[in-house]
């Protein structure tokens, strides 16, 4: 998801497309705060581990 995030901000902004900027932003923040909860050890999504 973090990835997926990342792709999407930089093809919003060669696009211009402020749409696929704010979905990768959001797509890279809530994935960096599913892999910070699986580090911890809390339980993400029904999965012990979040990769």
């Amino acid at each position: 998801m973090i990835i997926l995030g990342i792709i999407l901000l930089v093809v919003g902004f060669v696009t211009g497309l402020s749409i696929l900027w704010t979905i990768g932003l959001i797509l890279a923040v809530i994935g960096a705060i599913f892999w910070i909860m699986g580090s911890m050890g809390h339980a993400v999504a029904g999965h012990r581990h979040y990769w």
